[in-house]
């Protein structure tokens, strides 16, 4: 049989609610460097590069975040074959089917890994060889998930059951499904055998998913087929239709297939894998020292034992404390019961129907140009940091509400205010007016920092109109920049 080319498909549209306050909806924890230097997105492109016959993998992810994951991967030197995007979530499903319909257009046998981005393996050679082992699976027309062999009873993942050996490879037809079960249950599941953890990883053929979607749920296969036939080239990007993509169910891919397919295989791998879905997790897989804390940052620990401390800008110290987690990210301090963590999302909860902006939103706001980062708010002003990569330039834009001081304290800075336009170097500042047009442009080959000070009456986002935008945001309306 020949050798089929693999297409990683990397879902990267999860929130991470309860990694808050380091993951938020803006950033999430696929974004972050968790585990590592490297972010989890990167962390898992660079886990299917080193397999043999792959394809640069296809990102499908929200629109907000294309620009930050173009950097990432660009940075990290990790090709993309493409980067779809989403315009509402509909589900693993929906992008499943939008994935495959794109393979299929060119490959109608390509088989598609389809992988969370925000998961951890630890035995990455393990995790290879059970994709090596999928292949034969899927290259048959079996629809292939990884089960995680069980090391406890965990009450918070899906479990699969084995039924009978599919050849002489480690694969097995799936028995069945379960929830995820009460305790009780679970520990029943260990006890009887032949159980894995569902981890949500999946290998098919293009065409094989897509009729197995015609199947059993048509609705999700038509429409996100249409949204692909429809879709629009944006720079980089792949914009799927929205009309078409909003009007597919919304459904997992374990639900509208998985568990209505005859064609249902699982291989079994123990391969150190996490979906780090909270901090305990965290704590769980991170280096301990002999107390049996885990540490980020500038962290003093005395007399405290067994937590997850976590400082990202100050110096967070703790004293005769243990079982906690304690997460410090310059405008949010979280302090909980390590055996609490899962309820972030509570609090999570109670922030957003307060109409605040820290669930959503860091600090440090990123934009396609670079970032920007509140330091001081007051009634009439606004102090922020603006950072612009080398090359990189803001909208040509105007505000009705509100004025502002450039200063530029690193870097060469163009800047166009009205029809003047003028460099500045370390040290000098430029002013502009309210209701005047204007633009900043990092000419040269080094960031550029800049200090802006807004005042005025209102200081909110959306008093912004754009005019022109090199990376085809809407212009001539309001839009956050």
């Amino acid at each position: 049989m020949s050798s089929s080319t693999i297409y990683p498909v990397i879902l990267s549209g999860g929130v991470g609610t309860r990694l808050w306050p380091t993951s938020r909806a803006l950033y999430p924890k696929q974004l972050l460097p968790l585990v590592s230097d490297r972010t989890m997105l990167v962390e898992t492109a660079a886990r299917v590069a080193g397999l043999p016959h792959c394809a640069a993998p296809i990102i499908v992810s929200n629109g907000d975040q294309r620009f930050v994951i173009a950097q990432q991967m660009q940075e990290a030197e990790q090709a993309i074959l493409a980067h779809i995007l989403e315009p509402e979530g509909r589900n693993t499903a929906a992008a499943a089917a939008a994935a495959a319909a794109f393979v299929q257009a060119r490959d109608p046998r390509g088989i598609l890994l389809v992988l969370p981005a925000d998961h951890h393996i630890g035995d990455v050679a393990a995790f290879r060889r059970a994709v090596d082992q999928g292949v034969r699976l899927a290259q048959d027309g079996k629809l292939v998930t990884f089960g995680i062999v069980p090391s406890a009873p965990e009450t918070g993942y899906g479990y699969i059951k084995r039924g009978a050996a599919l050849g002489d490879g480690p694969g097995y037809a799936v028995a069945r499904f379960v929830e995820k079960p009460d305790r009780a249950t679970a520990e029943a599941c260990l006890a009887e055998g032949g159980y894995d953890w569902n981890a949500g990883i999946f290998m098919f053929r293009a065409d094989c998913l897509l009729a197995e979607m015609r199947a059993h749920c048509p609705e999700i296969a038509a429409r996100a087929g249409e949204a692909v036939v429809k879709a629009s080239h944006d720079l980089d990007f792949l914009r799927l239709d929205a009309a078409a993509f909003a009007a597919c169910p919304s459904d997992s891919i374990d639900y509208a297939v998985m568990e209505r397919t005859a064609e249902a295989a699982v291989i079994p791998v123990d391969m150190g894998w996490s979906d780090i879905g909270s901090w305990g997790a965290l704590w769980k897989i991170g280096a301990k020292d002999e107390a049996g804390n885990v540490t980020v940052g500038d962290v003093i620990a005395e007399e405290t034992r067994d937590s997850y401390i976590r400082a990202e800008v100050g110096l967070v110290a703790t004293l005769g404390v243990e079982n906690l987690v304690i997460v410090e990210t310059g405008d949010v301090l979280l302090v909980a019961s390590r055996d609490r963590v899962q309820d972030v999302k509570k609090i999570v909860a109670r922030i957003a129907g307060a109409g605040r902006s820290e669930h959503s939103a860091h600090r440090r706001v990123y934009r396609p140009w670079g970032f920007y980062e509140s330091l001081d708010t007051g009634e009439r002003h606004q102090v922020k940091h603006l950072m612009v990569h080398p090359g990189a330039a803001l909208s040509l834009q105007m505000h009705h509400q509100r004025a502002e001081h450039w200063v530029v304290v690193r870097g060469r800075a163009q800047v166009t205010v009205g029809d003047k336009v003028s460099i500045l170097e370390e040290n000098q500042s430029v002013y502009i007016p309210v209701e005047t047009k204007h633009r900043l442009e990092n000419p040269g080959s080094e960031p550029l920092s800049i200090i802006e000070v807004q005042s005025g009456a209102y200081l909110g986002e959306d008093d912004i109109v754009r005019f022109d935008d090199v990376y085809g945001r809407d212009v001539k309306k309001p839009a956050a920049e």
